[in-house]
């Protein structure tokens, strides 16, 4: 994978971690990742050669000019710690390829072990049968039994059996290969909403990820956009159970002419 990362500088980093993120379900592990990169000091590592991976469909014109066409970033971050614990190392990709996705993956885990990254973490969403208003529950899984371990000693919810899509579950299956230890913490999404930004997931798994990796941060922002979520959720559900009820059901008094016979009838009886 030689030539395909850009590096700005080769910081001298303490045994750091490496947490990678693409877009996914809920937006979770994007959430997630951007989340820390605004409450944490971090800087530019480098940047993958995203033409390598990437083959632009089409090109922008504005004002009748074409423009060059535009690829996905793929950014590595670093961040120190000062208290004396591991360094991470943050990778932020803003889409994922529709091939060389296995070749990606490579690319970020040869990047992580040039700084001696002993550790490989993604997010993802898990789709259940919560409902909107409820607690996302964290759920953890690993690439190999002592790594599961140490993970249910930081998690309350094992995943069990389930399939992690895109590059946040195959970056775990390429460590696996390559004898790396990686998790993914999975924050619960309801299955109708699967298509919308949750920050209410994103809050549950950065609560879990940074007492796993030994860090601090202030969680308030991230909480204020979960209740902010909760409650277009909660309109979102209102104007289509409005929708619903406009097209199939009927108000009795538009029923027909049946009912008033009834009534008139009665009142030939009674005379």
């Amino acid at each position: 994978m030689t030539g395909l990362v850009r590096f700005r500088g080769r910081p001298k980093l303490n045994a750091p971690n490496l947490l990678a993120a693409w877009p996914g379900i809920g937006d979770v592990a994007t959430i997630v990742a951007n989340y820390l990169k605004r409450k944490l000091d971090f800087k530019e590592l480098g940047t993958v050669e995203a033409s390598h991976f990437f083959d632009p469909v089409g090109v922008v014109v504005k004002n009748n000019l074409v423009e060059a066409p535009r690829f996905p970033q793929s950014v590595f971050y670093y961040w120190k710690n000062g208290s004396g614990g591991n360094d991470l190392i943050l990778f932020l990709g803003e889409d994922q390829p529709a091939a060389k996705a296995y070749e990606l993956a490579n690319c970020i885990l040869d990047t992580g072990l040039k700084f001696d990254a002993r550790r490989v973490y993604t997010c993802a969403a898990a789709m259940t049968r919560i409902h909107h208003t409820e607690s996302s529950r964290v759920w953890g899984v690993a690439t190999s039994p002592p790594a599961l371990e140490y993970l249910k000693g930081h998690l309350p919810e094992p995943a069990g059996n389930l399939h992690i899509s895109g590059l946040n579950g195959l970056l775990l299956g390429v460590a696996k290969q390559r004898g790396i230890e990686g998790f993914c913490l999975l924050g619960e999404v309801p299955l109708y909403a699967s298509r919308i930004p949750n920050p209410s997931a994103a809050l549950a798994v950065t609560r879990e990820l940074v007492k796993v990796l030994g860090i601090e941060i202030d969680l308030t922002e991230l909480n204020m956009m979960a209740l902010e979520s909760r409650e277009r959720i909660k309109q979102m559900a209102a104007r289509a159970m409005e929708e619903y009820i406009n097209l199939y059901t009927e108000p009795i008094w538009e029923s027909g002419e049946e009912g008033g016979g009834e009534e008139e009838d009665d009142e030939e009886e009674e005379n």
